[in-house]
């Protein structure tokens, strides 16, 4: 199993300001290179201070421009509000100046507050994302491209210039429902999924459709692969722990607000409601454990056969305190799911 780190630009004071902000995630990235993490996963949301990155292909340049090695994936491109003729050339330039490290993670969104700021109803994304996928598919892999459906209606076109990445940049579809995940798999898609902070059956069916699915493609699936992003943190001790579990309450209180409740929002700042689950539910949900604790959780995830964990850790804690939960995990819990040790460079 492979781990990635989530560059989650959580922004729970706007008076941190956007350069500490952004700054932060690309320190971030670097930290993620030295400990030898598969890659960084970029979020997209827009007029919201959870996961606020407006332009994903942006921060993707700019990361390949300070690492060397690491995988740099979306998570994800929303579709459905964007026009598709400009989007693939904007993804072909961003496999080009990230020397074909990028991932494409695509997704319909799922904040009804933004997507219906940008003037499309909640009800139409899916609709309005599986033309855009193959809209997007077809301008990437081909020339001369021409369109006829309910949102596209294009005479021949050529983007250009044309991706480094042949025959397209690689591409993974976010989809959480079992179902979505079988339907995607057989679709030839690399996949992105998340429990959220749901109960570990939940991740367990995710899994198991995926790799039914593949079994159903023969080697066609062979080097399809399923990443599993979950909220967690490594903690030195069970006080940092409890900490870190407040926090986690504070920010899904503002998650929930956006995702299934009133998305009552001021001045770009989500309003912290009651968090639908306990504190309680969240700490046997969420990993926010000591590293032992990280490592049993996590053999969970390797047993059933994730290809590739995310670890989203940014829950409000300083920069210093996430770096350090970043090296903890590298070096006391990673190992134990790589044949060989994690090198690691002294800072």
């Amino acid at each position: 199993m492979e781990f990635n780190h989530f560059l989650s630009s959580y922004f729970p004071d706007p008076n941190y300001g956007g350069v500490k902000l952004f700054s932060d995630m690309l320190e971030q990235a670097q930290t993620a290179e030295r400990l030898c993490y598969h890659g960084v996963t970029i979020p997209e949301h827009h007029l919201i201070n959870i996961l606020l990155t407006p332009s994903p292909l942006q921060m993707a340049v700019k990361v390949a421009t300070l690492t060397e090695r690491i995988e740099v994936v979306t998570s994800v491109a929303v579709l459905p509000i964007r026009d598709m003729r400009v989007f693939a050339g904007e993804v072909a330039q961003a496999d080009i100046l990230t020397d074909g490290r990028l991932v494409l993670g695509v997704g319909r969104g799922a904040f009804a507050y933004e997507i219906e700021r940008f003037g499309v109803r909640m009800e139409e994304t899916r609709a309005k994302f599986d033309e855009s996928v193959e809209v997007l598919i077809a301008l990437l892999s081909e020339e001369e491209v021409c369109w006829n459906g309910n949102y596209y209606n294009f005479e021949p076109i050529t983007i250009m210039p044309r991706p480094l990445t042949q025959p397209m940049p690689r591409m993974m579809i976010a989809v959480m429902n079992p179902e979505g995940i079988a339907a995607s798999t057989r679709r030839g898609f690399h996949i992105q999924t998340t429990p959220l902070a749901g109960k570990p059956e939940l991740f367990k069916a995710q899994i198991t459709a995926h790799k039914e699915a593949k079994v159903g493609m023969g080697s066609k699936g062979d080097d399809l692969r399923i990443m599993m992003s979950r909220v967690g943190f490594c903690a030195q001790n069970e006080a940092e722990a409890k900490d870190i579990l407040a926090r986690a309450y504070d920010y899904y209180g503002r998650f929930d607000n956006v995702f299934t409740g009133p998305g009552e929002v001021e001045n770009g700042c989500i309003i912290s409601l009651p968090c639908i689950q306990s504190i309680e539910e969240l700490e046997k949900n969420l990993l926010i454990c000591t590293p032992q604790k990280m490592v049993d959780k996590l053999s969970e995830y390797d047993d059933v056969g994730v290809d590739e964990f995310i670890m989203n850790s940014n829950l409000g804690q300083p920069q210093s305190q996430h770096l350090e939960a970043m090296e903890r995990f590298a070096m006391e819990v990673i190992p134990h799911f790589h044949a060989s040790a994690v090198e690691f460079e002294s800072r």
